[in-house]
């Protein structure tokens, strides 16, 4: 059965929409390619520029003096909402219920939200419609992690919310709606809220210190640009303020790609206009020669935008939901084969060789290879000339394929020549020189109603007008809000990095930049006698990428069961090491020591599957156990706090209702596995019955004497489709995705929410009886890395979160250890070897011998340091030093 794709809303933490889901309600568009060729050319003759004949006088041009005055009012209201108590704990009470509009891509669902002390909720109140689908939520306060303050349509009417798990909404109001739940949702001081969405956007940039640690190569240019572009209010919710990215290169033709050279880049300091000096003459005369007789319009360099919904839309075309708008915007057919997103070559040539035609990048062109796939099949057309069917997108020479090019762009974007020019193409987008005189003199003036506080909309009171003139902003586009008013610092250089990194003047960078000074130090921990089955570095997850935290403690178990909670400590300067690891002192003392209690099954030796530690380091999770239950270890209290049961063997098969509650029924059977996701929301647990369980663990050690139950993890939905037991699991809340693999050779695919199944992927070349999948590792991308074993071989297969093979190896060893760390994979085997590959194409980078069997393996928070238990009792440590 073929299957048809749509892109869904989830995004990882560094907002990247990665996955594709299952497209319920699929069109072809084929009458949309009939109208297409049907009127040929014709159908698309107007000006991509926007007509200027139209009048915008009635439009009340609002001044900088009011803009700042509305913003005051909303910094009182604020601090106002800041300064009340809480709202009254116990039973859930409706605080503010209010009209607005949930805003999608292109649309907007009108509807109502109702706030309560515990809850927001929105209900869709449009025209029940078959083939569409209701837009109805509802979340917990306590997911809130943050809430901003947004424009629609240049009014300052909307919120955009921002939740733990990575979702997020953008509800638009009246301008005085807006303050009145905005306050409200403060005062109830929701406990996983960063508040700092009340300031405005350049205030946010200013005290989140974001800038310096981009400075100091603390984080990717990637997730730098993300990040302006959520503070200075772009969005994925509306395709007329989208992220917006730069194009970066400007070699598209050569047969491999030199990011040495910097004739390979494009001009970072002149607007996408201008990159080509030939074309400066022409924008600024088209400047210096406009007059608008109304004295409405003021001059601008270009009538087009770098970013709008057209030019979204020209670049997603090959993905739904974004197909259907591309229709809907031509009016119910395809554009022309020839105006199509073709060809990256192509593009950037017309680029350079028209003044009018200004498009940036949008993300998806540094993470996601499948818009430039035409998966769904459509039909695009055939070229002009050559007669060319328009299928996947041409990409240049130096790409192999669709992830090579994105996996090469990535690495364009992240150059040491990027990072010393980044900042000049802030200075254009969201700085200085965004508007004003310096604007003018970087030739990088837009179309005036472009600009925030350009029209006031409310002053309006023709309808008609009132329609005409939003309908312009939304498909004109939107330029973000000024972020700096002065020039943006420069990255540090990367030599500079890395003697004040070396120094420990700075953090501790990224391992996978400095493999070349990658050094093994080894630490004993316990005896050979008792060596360690299980390491974790717990690490608190970023309720913003604003603000991060790093525990502190290192926990451990042996092969005797006994929980070790070591002092760690990744950057200490007095150390010659670079770190400090302080072994627990009641790991030798039998009365202090912390052991779980068992007993284990015997036919299920202790392993690194069997364990999982929250991320707080409070509570420990295990599997294993005779009884077939899931345990909750309290570290604080150095006791076993919760058992729970839900794999119930045979008697449920996979017909049976998902949730089913089976308590009674069956036998049960053990727990093999376990792993916990970033969130901390979800834990999913595999069986030797061959399921697995998804459970809520969000609210536990939240609970009090009145609500005891809050303890326990609590199931949530039962995975079906293995054959024989299951081996290992992973779970990513941010991508809605659970992971299995099993002793049947498979791996399968499920979403968390519904316990949808999406796919099942086999290792290349292992395929069989005897194949047996035994470790498997998830990467913050979503790609999935998996170690296969049968009678004759070893191997490593990774794919990506779109089932697409990224590449497979034969290992020498048992692999006892996968995690993924950036863009690699580390890998360790029963023989003593590390061995770190580029997850695309699985080609090896580094490798080091410890001559000891390697029990498992861990990565530290920013990829820090590698963490290694030996089955003598030691643990190395590997870390960037100054050779």
């Amino acid at each position: 059965m073929v299957r048809h794709w749509k892109l869904s809303h989830h995004e990882n933490f560094s907002r990247m929409r990665l996955k594709l889901c299952p497209s319920l309600t699929f069109s072809q568009h084929t009458d949309a390619s009939n109208l297409r060729d049907n009127t040929g050319w014709l159908s698309r003759m107007q000006s991509e520029e926007i007509p200027l004949s139209f009048n915008l006088a009635s439009a009340v041009v609002r001044g900088e003096t009011e803009e700042d005055n509305s913003l005051e009012e909303e910094l009182r209201l604020v601090s106002e909402a800041e300064n009340e108590g809480p709202e009254n704990s116990g039973k859930e009470k409706l605080i503010l219920s209010q009209e607005c509009e949930l805003v999608t891509l292109m649309s907007v669902v009108k509807g109502r939200l109702d706030l309560t002390t515990s809850h927001v909720y929105f209900y869709d109140l449009s025209q029940l419609k078959d083939d569409v689908e209701r837009q109805d939520f509802k979340w917990a306060l306590s997911q809130l992690r943050e809430v901003h303050l947004r424009r629609y349509n240049l009014r300052r009417s909307a919120l955009e919310f921002f939740l733990t798990d990575q979702t997020n909404y953008f509800l638009n109001f009246s301008t005085k709606t807006r303050n009145k739940v905005f306050t409200r949702i403060l005062s109830l001081r929701p406990p996983s809220l960063y508040q700092y969405g009340s300031r405005s956007p350049a205030d946010l940039l200013r005290s989140s210190g974001l800038t310096q640690k981009w400075v100091n190569r603390e984080i990717s240019n990637f997730d730098y640009l993300m990040q302006l572009n959520t503070l200075a209010g772009r969005t994925y919710n509306d395709l007329s303020q989208y992220p917006v990215f730069p194009w970066v290169l400007a070699d598209y033709t050569s047969q491999e790609l030199d990011l040495n050279n910097p004739a390979s880049f494009r001009d970072l300091s002149r607007p996408v206009g201008v990159v080509n000096p030939k074309n400066i003459p022409e924008v600024k005369a088209k400047f210096d020669s406009f007059e608008d007789p109304s004295g409405t319009i003021a001059k601008f360099h270009y009538g087009t935008h770098y970013s709008n919904s057209a030019g979204v839309l020209h670049y997603l075309v090959r993905v739904e939901p974004f197909t259907s708008l591309h229709v809907e915007l031509q009016s119910g057919r395809f554009d022309v084969a020839d105006r199509q997103f073709h060809s990256i070559p192509q593009t950037w040539k017309l680029l350079m060789d028209n003044p009018n035609d200004v498009k940036e990048l949008i993300p998806e062109f540094f993470y996601f290879p499948e818009f430039l796939k035409n998966l769904n099949k459509f039909d695009l057309g055939l070229l002009q000339g050559t007669k060319e069917r328009v299928n996947d997108v041409v990409l240049p020479p130096w790409a192999g394929s669709a992830e090579d090019f994105i996996y090469k762009h990535r690495k364009a974007l992240e150059s040491e020549f990027v990072s010393a020019h980044l900042h000049e193409w802030i200075d254009l987008i969201f700085g200085f020189k965004q508007k004003g005189p310096k604007a003018v003199e970087a030739l990088n003036v837009f179309y005036y109603c472009s600009y925030e506080g350009a029209v006031d909309l409310d002053a309006i009171t023709n309808p008609v007008e009132r329609e005409a003139v939003e309908g312009m902003i939304n498909n004109f586009g939107q330029t973000p809000s000024q972020l700096l008013r002065e020039p943006h610092p420069q990255r540090l250089s990367l030599d500079d990095f890395t003697a004040k990194m070396l120094r420990l003047e700075l953090r501790r960078a990224d391992f996978t930049l400095f493999l070349d000074n990658m050094r093994p130090f080894h630490v004993e921990v316990c005896s050979e006698k008792d060596p360690l089955v299980f390491l974790s570095a717990p690490r608190s997850p970023p309720r913003s990428f604003l603000q991060t935290g790093m525990a502190d403690t290192l926990l451990s178990v042996s092969k005797g069961g006994v929980v070790g909670a070591h002092s760690w400590q990744p950057y200490d300067r007095h150390s010659n090491r670079g770190f400090t690891l302080d072994v627990d002192p009641t790991l030798n003392n039998t009365k202090t020591r912390r052991k779980l209690t068992g007993p284990f099954h015997p036919s299920l030796p202790l392993n690194s599957h069997l364990f999982v530690v929250s991320h707080d380091a409070k509570f420990l999770f295990s599997g294993g156990y005779w009884d077939s239950s899931l345990r909750v270890f309290s570290l604080a209290k150095n006791k076993t706090i919760a058992s729970v049961r839900r794999h119930f063997g045979q008697s449920l098969s996979p017909q049976s209702p998902v949730g089913l509650d089976c308590k009674g029924q069956g036998d049960r059977d053990l727990v093999t596995c376990v792993a916990l996701d970033h969130c901390g929301s979800y834990l999913v647990t595999g069986s030797r019955d061959s399921t697995c369980v998804v459970w809520d663990v969000s609210l536990l050690g939240s609970g009090s004497s009145s609500s005891p139950g809050h303890a326990s993890p609590r199931p949530t939905v039962t995975l079906y489709g293995h054959d024989r037991p299951v081996t290992c699991v992973g779970v990513m809340t941010e991508l809605d995705m659970v992971v299995s693999g099993a002793q049947d050779g498979t791996v399968n695919i499920h979403t968390i929410q519904e316990g949808q199944y999406i796919r099942t992927l086999e290792p290349i070349g292992c395929q069989g009886i005897d194949a047996e999948i035994t470790f498997l590792a998830l990467s913050s991308q979503g790609q999935i890395a998996f170690a296969a074993n049968n009678k004759m071989s070893h191997s490593v297969h990774v794919f990506s979160t779109n089932g697409e093979s990224l590449g497979s190896k034969y290992v020498s060893g048992r692999v006892t250890g996968l995690v993924a760390a950036g863009d690699y994979l580390v890998t360790v085997d029963d023989a003593g070897d590390l061995t770190m590959s580029r997850i695309l194409g699985l080609h090896p980078v580094y490798d080091v011998p410890l001559h000891v069997p390697i029990q498992s393996v861990v990565v530290t928070t920013g990829n820090t340091h590698i963490l290694v238990p030996l089955r003598d009792g030691k643990v190395v440590v590997l870390a960037v030093v100054n050779s």
